[in-house]
Parts: structure tokens; sequence; C-alpha cells
């Protein structure tokens, strides 16, 4: 998921998306979330995707891919013996400060 959502990144700041592997786990959460307030940085403020690149192409793309990635992701949890809790994520108070280990 870092890989794709660098991708995205990169459709505002131009420069590589590719992720060297890291030592842990906790490394990659740490990159991971990184990458994450970056690129909601980029998409709050309104700036222009390079290259051409659309929103449209950029949910499209990267985005629906993240997105099918997170739904496997539940999908292997569920099989684990471990499902990701029900919520009513529309209406849910999302922030920063809850992203982590339970």
């Amino acid at each position: 998921m870092t890989r794709v959502l660098s991708y995205a990144r990169s459709c505002f700041s131009g420069g590589s998306y590719a992720t060297d592997a890291l030592p842990s786990l906790a490394d990659e959460l740490v990159r991971f979330h990184g990458v994450l307030e970056d690129l909601a940085r980029h998409l709050g403020s309104g700036a222009p995707l390079l290259n051409g690149v659309t929103l449209e192409q950029l949910l499209q793309g990267p985005f629906s891919d993240a997105m099918t990635h997170a739904g496997q992701i539940a999908m292997l949890r569920r099989l684990a013996g471990s499902p990701v809790a029900p919520e009513h994520f529309d209406a849910a108070p999302i922030s920063a400060e809850q992203f982590g280990d339970r």
C-alpha cells in the first residue's frame, strides 16, 4: 500500500515512488503514515497534479488500487479469525490519532 500511495503522491510532487524494504513492521508503519499524511496535505491544499494527470485518473488508478488492497486485507483477516470490527465509516469521526495498533 505504501508504494501505491507513494505513486499517487508522485502525481503531485514528481520523483520516484519506489520503496526499499525496511527492517521492521514498525518502521514500515511510520513510513506508510508519513506518505499518507503527505498525500493528504497535497490533496487538501488543492495542489495541481503533474503531467496531465486528472483527479479522475487518480481515483480510478492508485486510489482504487489502494481500496482493493484494503478489501483484500480485510478478507484475509476474516479468514484468519481476526475480522475488522464493523463500523459506519461514512459517519465515523476518523483522525490520524486513531491509526496504529489496537
